[in-house]
């Protein structure tokens, strides 16, 4: 990367004002380190270098930037070699002038301050690393199809995969003996300890087992069905024919003689 080197200040008059960077707005200057200094002129409202390295000036200009006519002086500006002062922050002017610009910029054309990438992810563990429940029939499987897929296991030669299953197969047939007596001695002792068991103690563990005052409540709930009775799931039973048969007919003979005035007085009006 270039240097850049501060611009040299070629006169060492001043104009005998001092330009505090404070009592200016932040957006009309750039301090930043690794650019070159400049200010908007106070004057004319254009941007000017500022030269020097410790004796800090505005580089002495004209009012226009205009190039003079024939037989025509330039006018300078009197913001020409105006000591500047830099008494401000500029780590913190930095920061929330990029800040400014993040703000400004264009959402499509934003981009974060970090970047996080997704990470990879981790490659599957091989069949021999992975820690599961190591049964007799579960690892003679995982031998047999690394054994069918694996071109290195041949014959009574093992790669290290093969090896790490051959070796765990081995282990669980050995250990499938004290597996199995552990598993009959329990069921011993579950019938020693049956047998010992008075009537009332065995009747209470069945029912501890079975399912205990559930079964109990369920069990009392039932009760006999008289023969005849319909279900409760289908309803009760209901009558289908009234009660009075004669005062029946006498109510629906005494209707229809009430609804045969009814019709024939709007046919007679």
């Amino acid at each position: 990367m270039p240097q850049i080197r501060p611009g040299r200040t070629r006169s060492k008059r001043n104009n005998r004002r001092v330009l505090l960077l404070s009592t200016m707005k932040p957006q009309d200057f750039n301090v930043r380190p690794a650019e070159p200094k400049s200010i908007a002129c106070p004057d004319c409202h254009v941007w000017r270098r500022i030269m020097g390295d410790t004796d800090l000036k505005i580089r002495e200009h004209c009012v226009s930037d205009c190039r003079a006519k024939k037989d025509e002086e330039h006018v300078i500006c009197p913001g020409s070699n105006t000591v500047v002062v830099i008494n401000i922050d500029v780590k913190q002017w930095q920061a929330k002038q990029d800040r400014l610009l993040r703000d400004a910029m264009p959402s499509e054309n934003r981009r974060a301050a970090q970047q996080f990438y997704k990470p990879l992810p981790a490659p599957a563990a091989p069949v021999s690393r992975i820690k599961a429940e190591t049964t007799l029939e579960t690892t003679r499987q995982s031998y047999l199809a690394h054994r069918q897929g694996c071109i290195r296991c041949v014959g009574g030669q093992h790669c290290q995969d093969g090896a790490t299953l051959a070796r765990r197969y081995v282990l669980a047939v050995q250990e499938e003996t004290a597996r199995c007596e552990a598993r009959d001695e329990l069921e011993r002792q579950k019938q020693r300890t049956a047998r010992k068991m008075t009537a009332p103690t065995m009747r209470k563990a069945q029912w501890a087992k079975r399912g205990g005052q559930a079964v109990e409540n369920a069990n009392n709930s039932c009760s006999e069905r008289m023969a005849g009775s319909v279900s409760e799931f289908r309803g009760p039973g209901l009558p289908l024919l009234p009660q009075d048969v004669k005062r029946h007919d006498r109510r629906q003979a005494e209707l229809g003689k009430q609804y045969a005035e009814r019709s024939s007085a709007p046919s007679a009006a």
